[in-house]
């Protein structure tokens, strides 16, 4: 599975966990020089506590498109060191 923004390539992996819908990407898929940590995180009731990434692409930035439970509550074990987009804020992924 890929994530692409404009035709560039900001994630891939074959590693893919659904959850909810949403592919998570291990986090070794993420292409950094794309990726810029925001300060904005979330709370799920039975997911934890997510934190968030700006994508980056020249001028192009899309805040908080990209979010990931670092300490996972224990059912959701499986996204631990994952990550996923937002659909509908530019990025494709398919």
């Amino acid at each position: 599975m890929q994530a692409i923004l404009n035709g560039t390539v900001i994630a891939d992996s074959d590693d893919i966990v659904m959850v909810d819908g949403n592919p998570y990407f291990p986090r070794a898929a993420m292409r950094p020089e794309y990726f810029r940590e925001s300060s904005h995180n979330t709370v799920c009731g039975w997911k934890g506590t997510a934190r968030y990434w700006d994508v980056v692409l020249g001028e192009l930035v899309i805040c908080n498109a990209v979010w990931a439970y670092d300490d996972p509550k224990p059912k959701a074990e499986s996204i631990r060191e994952r990550f996923a987009f937002y659909r509908g804020k530019g990025v494709d992924v398919i």
